[in-house]
C-alpha cells in the first residue's frame, strides 16, 4: 500500500485530499501541529515509508491581520515547510514527490497570468508566497517538487461557499466594490483530481496553477451565484466595511487577478467543471 503523509489534513482541502486518497486505497499518514514542533530526525522517521507528501498547512488568510496574525500566517507557512524540508533532507529513502502549496496572490492583481508571468506582488501576500516557494524548492534535490499555486477553492460544506450562502440565500448577497477585480477559482473536485494527476504523473515538476480556466470577475461570479440560487444580488459590499473587519487582510478579498492554469492544460489535465455557472449549479444543486 502506498503511503502518503499530509499536513494540513483537518482543513476543508486537506480533509477532502485525505478522504480521496484513502477511497484509491493509499495510507496517509497526518501531520500535524504537534509533528512539526519535533526534530527533523523525529519527523523523518514519522515519514519513513512514505512516497509522496503533501504540504497543505497554514494560517487562514481570511481573518482580520494584526501585526501578530501577519506573523502567524507567514511563520505557520514557511517554518513548516523548511521542517519539512529539512526531514525530507533526514530520510534515509527519499519520497519520490514532495506536492507543495502556493497561492495566486503571487500575482499583482488586476492582470491576467499564466505560470510565466513575473509580474508579482511586491506586497505582504506577495512575500509570503515567494519565500513559501523558495523553501519548498529547496527539496529538489532529495525529491521531485510540485507547487500548487491555488485559486479560491469551491465546494459544498466548507472554503469561501460557506460563508458566502447564508446571505446569498436570504436575497442579502452582492459583488464586493466595484466587482471588476479578478476573481480565480477552481472547483473542489478538480482540485483534488489535480492532486492525483500530479501523483500519477512522475515527469511533471514546478508551478502550476490550480485554477480553472475560465477566471471570472467578483461581478460575474456574484451574478452567476445568485442566479443559481434563483436570488438577487443587489446589496454591494464596500470595500471600507471589509477593511472595519479584517483590517489590512480585506485586500484578500476586495482585490483579484485573472489567473489561467497553462502548465496544466498543456500536461492533458483535463476540468470537469471549467466554467463557473457548470461548478455552481453541481454546488449549490
Amino acid at each position: 500500500m502506498t503511503k502518503v503523509a499530509l499536513s494540513g489534513s483537518t482543513g476543508f482541502v486537506g480533509s477532502n485530499i485525505k478522504q480521496s486518497l484513502q477511497d484509491k486505497g493509499y495510507q496517509v499518514i497526518p501531520v500535524g501541529r504537534t509533528d512539526f514542533k519535533e526534530s527533523a530526525e523525529d519527523l523523518a522517521a514519522k515519514l519513513a515509508g512514505s512516497e509522496v507528501i503533501i504540504h497543505l498547512a497554514g494560517a487562514p488568510i481570511v481573518k482580520r491581520w494584526t501585526e501578530s496574525y501577519k506573523k502567524e500566517l507567514y511563520h505557520s507557512r514557511i517554518d513548516t515547510t523548511s521542517h519539512l524540508v529539512a526531514s525530507i533532507k533526514a530520510m534515509k529513502v527519499k519520497p519520490s514527490l514532495f506536492l507543495s502549496t502556493s497561492a495566486i496572490g503571487i500575482y499583482q492583481d488586476d492582470r491576467e497570468h499564466t505560470e510565466e508571468s513575473e509580474a508579482y506582488n511586491t506586497g505582504f501576500m506577495g512575500k509570503i508566497c515567494n519565500d513559501w516557494e523558495a523553501h519548498a524548492n529547496a527539496a529538489s534535490p532529495y525529491t521531485r517538487v510540485v507547487i500548487f499555486r491555488l485559486g479560491v477553492v469551491l465546494g459544498k460544506g466548507g472554503g469561501a461557499l460557506q460563508t458566502m450562502l447564508p446571505l446569498f440565500k436570504m436575497g442579502l448577497g452582492g459583488k464586493i466594490g466595484s466587482g471588476k477585480q479578478g476573481f480565480s477559482w477552481i472547483h473542489l473536485a478538480d482540485l483534488v483530481r489535480a492532486y492525483h494527476f500530479m501523483i500519477e504523473n512522475k515527469s511533471l515538476s514546478g508551478v502550476f496553477n490550480l485554477t480553472s480556466p475560465q477566471p471570472v470577475s467578483n461581478a460575474e461570479f456574484t451574478r452567476q451565484l445568485a442566479k443559481e440560487l434563483h436570488r438577487p444580488a443587489l446589496f454591494p459590499v464596500p470595500p471600507l466595511a471589509l477593511k472595519i473587519l479584517y483590517g489590512e487582510g480585506a485586500q484578500s478579498l476586495t482585490s483579484g487577478s485573472f489567473v489561467r492554469p497553462k502548465r496544466l492544460i498543456q500536461s492533458s489535465y483535463k476540468f470537469d467543471f471549467p466554467t463557473i455557472d457548470k461548478a455552481l449549479r453541481d454546488i449549490v444543486k
